[in-house]
């Protein structure tokens, strides 16, 4: 089980253990909480700030409730939003300008990751310090044209390597990389966190990291319709101010984060989700701040333009509105 719905529930607790005091005190009317369809890529803890805003209540403070489920990937979590199945999802935001390139609708109005949040994890290969190491293994990734698969193609084709003859990629349904590579599909896994903290814990080991070698990178946005914003605009700031605070919760109290992971993630040892938690935060993965960075963005574009996902004639005012998130950022 995970913690959403937590607060919820203590909550009521809480209201059971002074039902006499308010018996007493003048009735104040509140707001109901709404509640809110969200779908997330694929649950793990690159997403760890949306797991803290529920817990700490910073999302049912702001008067919503999500409702949040996995969707698969980061297709499917964007095909939920345009399907009115979710009002929000989370995923790599390059769903949002290749919908608008074709005419169709979408906006980004926050950052959840801002970098690359993969890791090269294998049993056999030693330590990749340059990327032509890559040459002669095969790599399993998620399916084009999610984010792990198209970081790692441009950083093979970009030092010369031709996929399918220097280097063979096979793709996985998303969450299942390192299951795949410890069965001897693949030489190297391009997985996330705890994934990754798991197969350390069964004798793999890090062997490249991609955060530190793209740098600064709008990996997971918010994603919305424009009639979301148009008409529920009160929903979007409420859901930016949630995930503001959430952020600097994550940096400011680690301990919280790890405690909060644990619950998200129960079949795995607590040490190994502390372990993952530590290096999400060492490496900054998490958004510090909901606030969609330019100069992040320009970076996953660019990415994308060179792999052909987009052809990148969409402008970032066109695309991301900020206007929710700056206002959650000075609040």
């Amino acid at each position: 089980m995970t913690n959403r719905g937590v607060s919820r529930r203590t909550a009521l607790l809480g209201a059971t253990g002074v039902a006499a005091a308010t018996l007493m005190r003048p009735h104040i009317a509140r707001a109901a909480i709404v509640e809110v369809g969200f779908v997330e890529a694929v649950h793990n803890l690159g997403y760890i700030n949306l797991y803290v805003g529920q817990a700490a209540g910073y999302l049912d403070k702001q008067g919503i409730h999500l409702n949040v489920s996995a969707a698969g990937g980061d297709t499917q979590a964007f095909a939920a939003v345009l399907g009115g199945t979710a009002l929000f999802g989370i995923g790599d935001p390059t769903m949002v300008p290749m919908s608008v390139e074709s005419g169709g609708p979408g906006r980004v109005v926050g950052t959840v990751v801002q970098r690359a949040h993969y890791f090269a994890v294998s049993r056999k290969v030693p330590k990749i310090t340059d990327i032509k190491q890559f040459k002669g293994l095969t790599i399993v990734t998620s399916p084009e044209p999610n984010t792990n698969f198209s970081v790692t193609k441009k950083l093979l084709e970009e030092n010369g390597l031709v996929v399918g003859k220097d280097v063979t990629m096979i793709a996985v349904n998303p969450g299942t990389e390192i299951a795949a590579m410890l069965a001897g599909q693949a030489d190297v896994a391009i997985a996330y966190q705890p994934n990754v903290a798991a197969a350390e814990s069964e004798g793999a080991k890090i062997i490249f990291d991609f955060s530190n070698y793209i740098g600064p990178f709008c990996n997971t946005g918010i994603m919305v319709l424009d009639e979301t914003i148009k008409t529920k605009p009160e929903i979007v700031q409420a859901l930016c101010n949630g995930f503001e605070l959430s952020g600097r919760r994550v940096y400011g109290d680690p301990d919280y984060a790890k405690s909060i992971a644990r619950k998200e993630f129960p079949d795995l040892p607590g040490e190994v989700v502390n372990k993952a938690i530590d290096a999400e935060i060492l490496y900054k993965i998490p958004a510090e701040s909901v606030v969609v960075d330019k100069p992040q963005w320009d970076n996953l574009m660019k990415m994308q333009v060179y792999l052909k996902n987009i052809q990148g004639k969409t402008t970032f005012d066109q695309i991301v509105d900020n206007s929710f998130a700056m206002k959650a950022k000075a609040a």
